[in-house]
């Protein structure tokens, strides 16, 4: 999945499939996890917020999105 360079303190880059709903991303540690099921507009928040860890914290990971660490 082709993902976008971001500026965050905690996230390097981020991917979206709209087909399959995936989000990916890029951690600055290396880390890339998939997250599934992620609508469009909650994509769109996180692109858009001006803090991207605090949204990816409220919005995702603790919205219970079920994930895969990819790498």
């Amino acid at each position: 999945m082709e993902r976008v360079q971001v500026e965050s303190s905690n996230l390097a880059s981020v991917g979206y499939n709209p087909e399959t709903t995936t989000l990916e991303i890029e951690f600055h540690s290396g880390d890339i996890y998939q997250y599934s099921g992620v609508p469009e507009d909650v994509h769109q928040g996180l692109m858009n917020a001006e803090s991207k860890g605090k949204y990816f914290h409220r919005n995702i990971k603790n919205a219970g999105y079920p994930y895969t660490k990819v790498s």
